[in-house]
């Protein structure tokens, strides 16, 4: 580990993602651990200058307020709470939160995206060794930075798998395979199955449910890949920090599993290799721009693991999935064409498990509408809306009325975030 570290440790806060995320802004790298670390877990930490304490509304676990274990309290760096003194340790304001990294910790401000690389090559190649590793290759943002880097760390020990479940964006499968087999010479595995997640999946609408059949389903698919190779050990994920955040902390309430946090089953048979688990998206993208990945790769949509699973709303069924595939291609399309696809962070369309009474070359239809969803973040913990032109709408719903099948209505959801996620499910 080159860069100098400033621990946060969470002692019930809602702000510790904000916290790292400015420490890291002064050019010092910083991590959030749980309250009960202890003082040996610490001390193993490389690099460590410092340690806040950072306090909050969730500091109650079954009735009990926590803290954090005495012999911390004693650790040879300058510990610290934010903003609250104890009797054990002095209080520091937010607004002095650059004095005490540079001039009570003496850190260096070294944090940046080469050194990160630099130390994750490393410490990939001491974890895997001279074993293989299969990644879970999606072709989203997450995934490609992290083939990225273990192709950097680990080349030809890599096997990446990409498996279409059905789920995905029209015509992401063949670009997935032309871009990493054909262009980047990766070694890929194509998996084609589509029937066997549908037909896991049919009947079931809640989404905590439906992510977690996804993420399992994903997993025996991977050993059952595994099992046709030689010495895979290791399960490469896109995991990111707003995953780790949002699938709920020993602090902090859950907003949703996400299917590589949450949906892991307890026999999993393979280590996992997370390289970006503490990075934000803007970070992820930092860094797949300072491993050299294109510009289309990078600023590419985000897309959630499950796919268009947790944009058929409710139980899926194939009809109204394709729906939601045929709407997303169009307003995808039409973003492009208005010059918003490298403007406006994420988009795209959903579809309710409801219908509504409409007009259909002049007799009663009853079918779907269609959400269209559209917002700017930076690091997938806000979001606002992008107020997009109402020629552009006009456009987008003309299309969508006409083209795709089983839908009569389109609308516009206006929610930030909060107090709406920027999925649905």
């Amino acid at each position: 580990m080159k860069q100098d570290m400033i621990v946060i440790l969470d002692l019930g806060s809602e702000n510790n993602s904000a916290l790292a995320r400015e420490i890291r802004a002064l050019g010092v790298y910083s991590e959030i651990y749980p309250h009960d670390i202890t003082a040996k877990q610490l001390a193993a930490i490389p690099n460590v200058k410092g340690v806040i304490l950072n306090g909050g509304p969730n500091n109650v676990i079954d009735g009990v307020k926590i803290d954090v274990a005495a012999e911390i309290y004693g650790a040879s760096v300058p510990v610290v709470a934010l903003d609250h003194a104890t009797d054990k340790c002095p209080a520091i304001k937010e607004s002095d939160l650059r004095s005490f990294v540079f001039d009570t910790c003496k850190a260096d401000a070294n944090w940046n995206m080469q050194n990160f690389i630099d130390d994750q090559v490393e410490l990939l190649r001491k974890q895997i060794g001279d074993k293989k590793v299969l990644l879970a290759l999606s072709g989203g943002v997450d995934s490609s930075v992290v083939a990225a880097l273990l192709i950097k760390a680990i080349g030809k020990q890599l096997v990446c798998v990409h498996v279409n479940h059905g789920l995905l964006r029209k015509g992401e499968p063949e670009q997935v395979v032309r871009v990493f087999r054909e262009e980047l010479g990766a070694t890929l595995i194509y998996s084609d199955s589509v029937d066997r997640f549908l037909d896991k999946l049919a009947g079931v609408s809640d989404p905590e449910k439906k992510r977690k059949i996804i993420g399992a389903e994903f997993i025996r698919v991977f050993e059952e890949e595994a099992r046709k190779l030689d010495g895979i050990d290791f399960l490469a994920q896109g995991t990111i920090y707003p995953d780790i955040v949002e699938s709920g902390t020993k602090t902090n309430k859950i907003v949703k599993s996400h299917h590589n946090v949450g949906g892991l089953p307890d026999d999993l048979k393979f280590e996992l290799v997370e390289p970006l688990k503490y990075l934000f998206k803007d970070e992820v993208r930092a860094c797949g721009k300072a491993l050299g990945l294109p510009d289309d790769m990078v600023y590419r949509q985000p897309f959630p693991g499950p796919g268009l699973g947790v944009r058929c709303l409710g139980a899926i069924t194939r009809d109204r999935l394709e729906a939601v595939r045929e709407s997303d291609a169009i307003l995808r399309e039409e973003f492009a064409k208005a010059g918003l696809q490298g403007k406006v962070w994420q988009y795209f369309t959903l579809i309710p498990d409801v219908k509504s009474v409409g007009v259909r070359d002049n007799a009663r239809s009853f079918e779907w509408p269609v959400i269209i969803r559209a917002v700017n973040t930076v690091d997938a913990m806000t979001a606002t809306i992008e107020h997009v032109d109402w020629n552009v709408l006009d456009k987008i719903v003309k299309r969508i009325i006409t083209e795709v099948k089983g839908v009569n209505r389109v609308c516009f959801d206006m929610t930030p975030k909060p107090t709406g996620t920027i999925e649905w499910e």
